[in-house]
């Protein structure tokens, strides 16, 4: 990937996939800011913002000239990927996922999430769900939004053994 053409990437993938982790590191190596979504989703102690003005608020950042966006967020996928340079989707299995979530959690447990202020990690039936069922909420209407922007460059992984080789290549 050759970042001097690239101004804006979509990072997406389910819980546990390692959007986070992938965002931090591109920022740091290609010095580009980086928007967390679920920090922008996410108020102190887990509290959600009203989605509208979640929305706008992603909205805005992406008609910033430059950045690394990671989150699915469906409501605003569209807009943001339309405007996206490059989408890396990590496309995981629902074991891969919940492998992730569960050693995020024993890692971290308890600790504030440096890209959700005032939130620590935690883990809950409701979270265990929505990761498990992902791919039946979210997965059809990513591979949709791909589909139609078929134009744009889409990396898309599978395991974190792929994404890991294709980093290591990277400029």
């Amino acid at each position: 990937m050759d970042i001097k053409e690239i101004n804006r990437i979509s990072i997406i993938g389910g819980p546990g996939t390692g959007k986070t982790t992938l965002s931090d590191k591109l920022g740091k190596k290609y010095n580009m800011p980086v928007y967390h979504l679920d920090g922008i989703h996410h108020l102190e102690n887990w509290i959600p913002r009203d989605k509208d003005e979640r929305d706008r608020m992603i909205l805005e950042k992406a008609q910033e000239d430059k950045w690394i966006m990671d989150g699915t967020y469906k409501t605003t996928l569209e807009e943001r990927v339309e405007r996206s340079d490059v989408i890396i989707y990590l496309n995981y299995s629902r074991f891969a996922r919940i492998k992730g979530i569960m050693g995020r959690y024993l890692k971290n447990r308890n600790k504030e999430k440096p890209e959700i202020p005032g939130c620590k990690e935690k883990m809950d039936t409701n979270f265990l769900k929505f990761t498990f069922n992902w791919d039946k909420t979210k997965g059809d209407s990513v591979k949709e939004i791909l589909e139609k922007n078929n134009d744009k460059k889409v990396y898309v992984f599978k395991n974190r053994k792929q994404l890991n080789k294709w980093y290591e290549k990277l400029k």
